[in-house]
């Protein structure tokens, strides 16, 4: 039997809320007052991987949520996989703080050392694209969409979001080469991501209006 999606959400905001306090927590044990020996701009320069794996993380963390509210209002009903594909989505979610501090910890180290950290934490973030696809496709298979959901609207969420992943997949290909400029390329797709797209909230939301084809 398909159950009420609310807790579903409010779960998932807990977990979201969780993790970014987390890199909130992780980013204070590296602040440079700890740097003893070293005037406050070289201590800060010094910890510049830290600051690039925090502010990457937080704009992935932050689409992420974006992308899972922007989803989640469609969805009036859950299934038990359903569920299970939504914690397999914070599972990943969830590991980002750690791959982020492996990362953070061995930027200055020597290659594989980079390739290794640079392919966990951007694999983790591949994961995650992958279950939030998966989430996506079950609800409109099961039909537990909004009735009156524009199948031409949940047609172009679906495009959407199977772009993420291979996007993802490409940045993630980079690390091979040059695992920063990968990072930077993830960051870039945060950024585009901001850019509003089929199935995103306009300027000023109707919860209601869930067929308006100017989504």
């Amino acid at each position: 039997m398909a159950r009420d999606a609310s807790r579903v959400e409010t779960f998932s905001d807990g977990v979201f809320a969780v993790v970014l306090t987390v890199m909130a927590v992780e980013l204070l044990q590296y602040g440079p007052a700890r740097a003893t020996g070293r005037e406050l701009p070289d201590a800060l320069a010094h910890a510049w991987p830290t600051y690039l794996a925090y502010v990457i993380t937080f704009g992935i963390a932050g689409q992420i949520w974006l992308g899972h509210h922007n989803m989640w209002r469609y969805v009036v009903r859950v299934d038990q996989l359903l569920l299970v594909f939504n914690l397999l989505v914070l599972l990943f979610v969830a590991a980002i703080p750690f791959t982020a501090d492996l990362l953070s910890d061995n930027l200055r180290g020597n290659a594989t050392e980079q390739r290794l950290t640079a392919a966990l934490y951007l694999g983790t973030v591949l994961g995650e694209s992958l279950f939030f696809n998966l989430s996506w496709w079950w609800a409109r298979r099961r039909r537990l969409l909004h009735p009156d959901l524009d199948p031409q609207l949940a047609r172009a969420v679906s495009r959407r979001l199977l772009l993420r992943p291979l996007l993802y997949l490409i940045a993630f290909a980079f690390v091979f080469v040059d695992p920063i400029l990968s990072l930077v390329l993830y960051l870039l797709l945060v950024g585009l991501s901001l850019i509003r797209r089929p199935g995103d909230l306009p300027p000023a939301d109707v919860d209601g209006a869930v067929s308006d084809r100017g989504r």
